[in-house]
């Protein structure tokens, strides 16, 4: 646990660092270009790189060192974001550079985190897995919490040249813990077999791995369903709330989201999640749909908030059960190919989320909830008309889907039993 310990900040900082100059980033494109689909596209290419990657993150995380994948893959990372910071200070920086380092380091970052999550469950005790996962989204928390306000602050004060610079600070950092510890090897590590198969062939491992196992393969269609609710959700609660509300009450609406969070992680990590992890997944994953249909419900800041919040507590919950339930359950083997294939499968969940979320709002929902819409006579008497409201709609239809997909999954004995049927491969 004290090797977790020293691991998990040193990420923490990185992490927040990393925050900090992607928000600062993405701030300066669009002041540059006045754009919002150029703006966008930021988020495409932080998942295009980690799809493409992801193959080979799992290849690399079961037949390498993981320590020495982690270290590269961090430096990778710190160097797209340093020579953005050299081409600022020289003055020649331009949108396009930004997009460059943005997916190389999404690429990197894709590299180590198959590598990362297979190493947890060799450094921590199975009782402690959750509480681990859940010590990992304290970090997505915080960065949730005080990215937004602390980077604004930073560009006033120290400008983005600054925040370049505490990022690379933030970067020596992590890099001097993971050379501070020692990480145990994997039995494949000491194994010559099948070196020369290729990136293809071990995907297909991951995924054969995953099929075979109908709960663990449930699970994971579970999990892309809700991700993809996530994705389209983050991309649309902007234009929603801002239709009844101001850009300043948006970002303290965030932030409540942040400290719901931050709450979450709290809560798991002192929890621990209990014996029966996947009934964490199917009550905390029904409070996420739930909040889904209260937020779009009416516009109410109060309502909005409410779901907000409530969403943001259950997802580390959701997140860290789901996590330690596969790292309990996989061999160690093949860990890092599968949560390979889980991230890859996940991305392109959040995708095709960011590729239909603005379709399905502009020429679908929002028409059918304008004054004279097709279903202002209906639907609109109870939810509204007007800008936002079709939107709202989605969200309805949206929640209601994703309790669907709970109910159907809790009646599968396979998943609803699959920590019973699957042994469990971490020995106390």
């Amino acid at each position: 646990m004290r090797t977790f310990i020293i691991l998990w900040f040193g990420q923490l900082v990185s992490l927040l660092g990393s925050g900090l100059t992607g928000f600062a980033l993405s701030l300066w494109v669009y002041k540059s270009t006045n754009s919002v689909t150029q703006f966008a596209l930021l988020s495409a290419l932080t998942l295009l790189p980690s799809i493409i990657v992801s193959p080979l993150a799992g290849s690399l995380g079961d037949r390498w060192n993981r320590r020495q994948l982690i270290i590269l893959s961090d430096c990778g990372a710190g160097l797209s974001f340093l020579s953005i910071g050299l081409l600022l200070f020289i003055g020649q920086l331009e949108v396009w550079h930004i997009y460059v380092a943005t997916a190389a380091s999404s690429a990197f970052g894709a590299l180590q985190w198959p590598a990362y999550n297979a190493v947890i469950s060799l450094l921590v005790p199975p009782q402690h897995l959750v509480r681990a996962n859940g010590l990992f989204q304290l970090g997505l928390a915080v960065s949730q919490l005080i990215t937004p306000a602390l980077g604004g602050f930073l560009l006033v004060t120290i400008q983005i040249q600054g925040v370049l610079i505490l990022d690379g600070i933030t970067f020596i950092f992590c890099l001097v813990t993971l050379l501070l510890v020692r990480l145990p090897k994997s039995k494949t590590m000491v194994k010559a077999e099948g070196l020369n198969k290729l990136m293809w062939h071990d995907t297909l491992v991951g995924w054969r791995y995953i099929t075979d196992r109908p709960g663990l393969f449930r699970l994971l269609m579970l999990f892309c369903i809700y991700h993809f609710f996530e994705g389209t959700a983050g991309v649309l609660s902007t234009p929603l709330f801002l239709s009844f509300t101001s850009t300043a009450v948006l970002g303290t609406m965030l932030s409540i989201g942040g400290s719901g969070m931050l709450l979450g992680t709290a809560v798991i990590t002192s929890w621990g999640g209990g014996k029966r992890r996947i009934y964490n997944v199917f009550w905390f994953m029904l409070l996420g749909g739930l909040c889904l249909l209260l937020a779009g419900l009416r516009p109410d800041v109060v309502l909005c908030s409410v779901g907000i919040f409530l969403y943001f507590f259950s997802l580390p919950i959701l997140i860290s059960s789901k996590q330690a339930i596969l790292q309990s359950k996989i061999e160690f083997e093949v860990q890092a190919r599968v949560f390979a294939v889980n991230g890859m499968l996940i991305n392109l969940s959040f995708l095709l989320a960011y590729l239909v979320a603005g379709l399905l709002a502009d020429h679908v929902f929002e028409p059918l909830l304008t004054i004279n819409g097709p279903l202002a006579g209906s639907v609109g008497k109870i939810i509204g008309v007007g800008p936002g409201r079709g939107i709202g709609l989605l969200f309805i239809i949206m929640g209601i889907l994703l309790i669907v997909a709970i109910v159907t999954s809790y009646l599968s004995p396979r998943l609803r039993l699959v920590e019973s049927e699957l042994p469990n491969v971490i020995s106390h």
